[in-house]
């Protein structure tokens, strides 16, 4: 089934001018994109975002490094996006990722890990729908 799918490129890896490799990543991986877009989140809106981490003990952390520069959210679309899209992400932890997964090559730790990914299709429709409009995908 073709789905759509959010990943965002966090922004330890807009920092590291990773932005390409990682587009080139995914449309090497069959993604087509949707949209992107690059913007700096405010606290309110990272925490919006991010409530179902609310109660976790990293949720400050999360909230104060995901506004601590620009972000870039993209929609990407193919057979099987959601899952494909974490595949290609790589396990949360880089130490656990598997070789040739953007976090093992990229990522510095478990809470700087360079990119984010829809885990379902329900959280995918609500992530999509706060970065981007109808209208803006294409």
């Amino acid at each position: 089934m073709i789905e759509q799918t959010l990943s965002i490129i966090k922004p330890d890896g807009v920092k590291k001018n990773l932005t390409g490799n990682i587009i080139q990543l995914f449309e090497n991986n069959g993604f087509e994109i949707k949209a992107i877009k690059k913007l700096i989140l405010t606290k309110e809106e990272a925490e919006d975002f991010y409530y179902v981490h609310k109660e976790r003990p990293f949720f400050r952390s999360l909230v104060d490094f995901m506004t601590e520069g620009p972000i870039v959210p993209i929609v990407l679309s193919r057979e099987n996006a959601i899952l494909k899209n974490r595949e290609i992400m790589g396990a949360t932890n880089p130490k656990d990722a598997a070789e040739g997964t953007i976090r093992k090559m990229y990522a510095e730790s478990i809470e700087r890990n360079i990119v984010h990914g829809s885990d379902s299709l329900e959280s995918a429709k609500f992530e999509v729908s706060f970065f981007f409009n109808y209208f803006d995908i294409i």
